[in-house]
């Protein structure tokens, strides 16, 4: 089975594709999508679906692991902004007819590493530890899609035993 995890942002978006089988979670490729500071909100939007198509075109994932939005009461813009990114990379899974999973980064955190507030850092030696990776992954975009796509994957499994 394969798992993308994908954590939404206007300016990186993190991703990263997973392979689970017989009790082995194998990192495909992770990455990010980049935008151009200067964009307008719409051009950065269609950048992000015009790559989040051209990524799932390429793994063909059989599900998809987006992280919740969080909206803090000081910042509620930021949430909104996000909510748009989000709101694309939604549309563009329903048009490749995937399905999407998603979870709140408390879930995320305690999935992983046993703690819903576990320092990124923490997250990052988990999944360098889990995955065998010969560095913590970077940058946090990254970390955290590898991280959701792992929950994912971890919530899959409870479901099938």
């Amino acid at each position: 089975m394969r798992i993308l995890g994908i954590d939404p942002g206007l300016q990186v978006c993190g991703y990263a594709c997973l392979e689970v089988g017989a009790g082995e979670e194998k990192l495909l490729e992770a990455g990010v999508i980049r935008t151009a500071v200067g964009l307008a909100l719409e051009q950065k939007l269609n950048r992000i679906a015009g790559d989040t198509e051209s990524i799932l075109n390429s793994f063909k994932p059989d599900v998809v692991a987006v992280e919740e939005l969080y909206s803090h009461y000081a910042h509620p813009k930021t949430a909104i902004l996000m909510g748009h990114a989000r709101g694309v990379i939604l549309q563009k899974c329903a048009e490749a007819a995937v399905e999407v999973r998603s979870f709140g980064a408390t879930r995320i955190k305690k999935s992983l590493t046993g703690n819903g507030r576990a320092s990124k850092e923490q997250v990052q030696r988990t999944i360098q530890t889990i995955l065998a990776l010969p560095e913590r992954p970077e940058p946090n975009d990254v970390a955290d899609a590898i991280a959701a796509a792992m929950c994912c994957a971890n919530s899959l499994k409870s479901i099938n035993v």
